[in-house]
C-alpha cells in the first residue's frame, strides 16, 4: 500500500499538480484503503484514473475518491509517458512487487482453501450427528421401552414388507405368535417387579433365537409377542422349540408361514390369521407348545403340535 501511495504521488507530480494540495487526498486516501482491507495480507485490487482534471482512485466497484484536481488538464503525451513508466516500474523494474503479489495471492488461496475444508469438516460432522439423532429417535419410536424390542408400530411396518417381498419374489417367510402362559397369576403371586423381569426374559430369549438378518422379535404389549422370520417354517419351528425350552415350557405359539412350496393365497390380514388361529390351537391343547399351520394345496389346513417335552412346568 505503501508503494502505491507513493505511485499516486508520484503521478500528481508528473501531471503537474500541487503536490501539497494532494497531500490530505492521500492521507483520506490511504485511511479508506486500510478500512477496505489493503495491508492486512488480502489482494485489493485498486485503480488510478484520470477524470477530465480529476486524479481519482477506485478500488472494489466504489465510488472514486478523488486526490486531486489538476490545475491544468495534462496532454495526452503526459499521461501516456507515466502509464508507461509505471508500467515498467512494476513489471520490470520492481520485480520485488510482482513476487510480493503472488505470494499474497498464494497465502490467499490457501488459506480459502484451508477455511472451505473446515467448513465442509464441520459440515459433515454437523450432518453426521443429525442422522444419528434421526436414527435414534426413529429407534426410540419403535422400540418397547421395558424389553427393547420392536414394538406393535414396527411390527405392522415390517411384517408388511416383509409379506409383500415374499410375494412378489416367492421367498419365505414364517410368522411365530407367543403368549407367555399364566402371565397374570404369576404378577399376582410374585408382584410386577418380578413380571417386568421375566418379561425381560422372554425377550432375552427371543432375541437369542433371531439370529438372520431380516429376523426380528416384537412385544404388543402385555404378555403378547411375535417372531418374524426370513426363512422356512422348518428352520423357524427349531427355533421356536428352543424358545419354548428356554422359558421351561411356559409360551403358547402358533406358527405360519409362507413359501414357493406353500404359497396358500390370500392378504396380510389372512396370513396374520392363520399365525393366530394356530396360536389359539396352542392354548386349546394345554398350553405350553408350538403349534403349526400347514396350509395344504386343497386350501384345507391342518395343525401339527409339538408340547414341551422337558420337566414339570
Amino acid at each position: 500500500m505503501q508503494n502505491f501511495i507513493g505511485f499516486v504521488h508520484t503521478a500528481v507530480l508528473n501531471l503537474g499538480g500541487n503536490a501539497f494540495a494532494a497531500a490530505l487526498g492521500l492521507i483520506e486516501l490511504s485511511q479508506k484503503l486500510r478500512a477496505a482491507g489493503a495491508g492486512t495480507g488480502y489482494p485489493l485490487p485498486v485503480t488510478l484514473e484520470l477524470a477530465a482534471a480529476d486524479l481519482q482512485v477506485r478500488w472494489n466497484g466504489t465510488d472514486p475518491h478523488t486526490v486531486v484536481r489538476l490545475g491544468v488538464l495534462p496532454s495526452d503525451e503526459a499521461v501516456d509517458a507515466l502509464r508507461s513508466r509505471l508500467q515498467r516500474s512494476t513489471e520490470s523494474e520492481d520485480p520485488a512487487v510482482l513476487l510480493r503479489r503472488n505470494a499474497e495471492m498464494e497465502r490467499f488461496l490457501e488459506e480459502s482453501r484451508m477455511r472451505a475444508e473446515r467448513e465442509l469438516a464441520d459440515m459433515q460432522t454437523a450432518l453426521a450427528k443429525r442422522q444419528a439423532e434421526l436414527q435414534d429417535t426413529m429407534r426410540q419410536a419403535e422400540t418397547d421401552a421395558l424389553t427393547g424390542l420392536y414394538n406393535r408400530r414396527a411390527y405392522d411396518v415390517r411384517l408388511a414388507e416383509a409379506f409383500r417381498a415374499a410375494s412378489a419374489g416367492g421367498g419365505a417367510i414364517t410368522l411365530v405368535l407367543c403368549d407367555l402362559d399364566y402371565f397374570k397369576q404369576i404378577n399376582d403371586e410374585h408382584g410386577h417387579q418380578y413380571g417386568d423381569t421375566y418379561l425381560c426374559k422372554m425377550a432375552q430369549a427371543m432375541l437369542s433365537v433371531t439370529r438372520r438378518q431380516g429376523d426380528a422379535a416384537f412385544r404388543f404389549g402385555g404378555d403378547e409377542f411375535a417372531i418374524l422370520y426370513v426363512c422356512g417354517k422348518d428352520i423357524a419351528l427349531k427355533r421356536a422349540r428352543s424358545l419354548l425350552e428356554s422359558m421351561n415350557g411356559r409360551i403358547s405359539m402358533g406358527i405360519a408361514g409362507i413359501s414357493p412350496q406353500e404359497p396358500c393365497g390370500g392378504n396380510l390380514g389372512h396370513f396374520i390369521g392363520r399365525a393366530d388361529k394356530a396360536l389359539y390351537e396352542a392354548k386349546g391343547r394345554g398350553r405350553g407348545r408350538v403349534v403349526v399351520d400347514t396350509c395344504h394345496a386343497d386350501g384345507t389346513i391342518t395343525y401339527d403340535d409339538y408340547p414341551f417335552e422337558g420337566a414339570s412346568r
